[in-house]
């Protein structure tokens, strides 16, 4: 084959504009600068985007969410008895009030009448029996809240413990965020730097072969594979490749990724 051959993936790039930054250095080695430092950036967001604090954060998340659902249900239960009590308790009031008020008649000398006292003795002895009643329910129920005020008090510490796991989690993600941030920073300048050496057509052609094949539209030659794909090439395209000359644009006839020898 002569350089004069044509071939669907050989291209003859234009070269860089006089004067132009990057126009004394291959423009297919810096465009696979580009490439580096473009996956360079790729790795550290999906690192920033999967820190480990995020999966234990959620983790804590989703402690509290439960935590939480459970309280809610236990302080019903609890609001529940502790109405329940507040009613008994008004209860054995209004009875001690009216045994406390028949005792006083039965015994302060103003009834005269043996069947009224007899009643009022009757009513007596019957609202003892209520009261002692009233209060073995009012101890049951108190019985009840205890072991619900131990799960609420224990809960809330819970929650405060993993209220401060939470906020130790979020700082360390911020630290772990800002510290990326300022890698990925220096890397896009970096690769900005890299692109001004390379032309817009090309850099154009990159990106959209970038987009299309998960984030490497370039890919170094290795041996007789494609950096990119890791497939073997067949050894006339090898051998085609090898004899083209310097500065062309040559694409793995594999996956389509742009080749630097």
């Amino acid at each position: 084959m002569t350089n004069g051959d044509s071939h669907p993936d050989v291209e003859h790039p234009p070269d860089p504009a006089p004067g132009a930054p990057g126009a004394t250095a291959d423009p297919l080695v810096r465009l696979l600068d580009v490439q580096d430092h473009d996956t360079a950036v790729d790795q550290l967001r999906h690192r920033r985007a999967s820190l480990p604090e995020r999966a234990e954060l959620a983790g804590v998340d989703r402690r509290l969410g439960t935590l939480d659902e459970r309280a809610t249900e236990v302080g019903r239960q609890r609001d529940e008895l502790g109405a329940r009590q507040a009613t008994l308790e008004q209860q054995i009031e209004a009875s001690r009030t009216r045994r406390s008020t028949l005792e006083k008649l039965l015994y302060g000398g103003t009834v005269a009448a043996a069947r009224e006292l007899q009643a009022m003795s009757d009513e007596v002895k019957h609202l003892a029996r209520h009261i002692s009643e009233l209060e073995d329910r009012e101890l049951e129920v108190m019985e009840s809240i205890e072991p619900l005020d131990g799960e609420l008090g224990a809960a809330q510490q819970e929650r405060q413990s993993l209220q401060a796991e939470a906020g130790r989690l979020r700082a360390a993600i911020a630290e772990g965020e800002s510290k990326l941030d300022t890698d990925i920073a220096a890397q896009l300048e970096a690769r900005a730097a890299a692109a001004e050496g390379v032309r817009a057509e090309l850099l154009g052609r990159y990106e959209q072969l970038r987009a299309k094949l998960g984030g490497t539209g370039a890919a170094r030659l290795v041996g007789e594979s494609c950096g990119g794909c890791h497939l073997a090439l067949p050894s006339m395209e090898i051998d085609r490749i090898r004899r083209a000359p310097p500065g062309e644009l040559i694409t793995c006839e594999q996956c389509g990724r742009i080749l630097v020898r």
